[in-house]
């Protein structure tokens, strides 16, 4: 399976949208520092996914997810919450 996901950090009003293979192990590495941009603002949660067989068609959400319209349907997802 693969994954795409949203994580939320806990101190900062942040988001991050990833895709992953290992949703567990993804969110370990994210928590750890090890992602340039997620260890500024760690600890993070995650707070949306999905599951997709195909790896592309994940990569694909992702890329959907990031967009304007992608960020407008996670906004409805959380009643107006702020996806920056």
């Amino acid at each position: 399976m693969h994954y795409v996901y949203v994580l939320k950090s806990e101190l900062y009003l942040k988001y991050y949208i990833g895709c992953t293979g290992d949703l567990d192990k993804r969110l370990i590495r994210h928590n750890e520092g090890l992602s340039k941009y997620t260890k500024k603002y760690k600890p993070w949660n995650v707070i949306y996914s999905e599951a997709y067989i195909d790896k592309f068609a994940a990569f694909r959400r992702e890329k959907y997810l990031k967009s304007h319209a992608g960020r407008n349907f996670l906004k409805k997802v959380w009643g107006g919450s702020s996806i920056g």
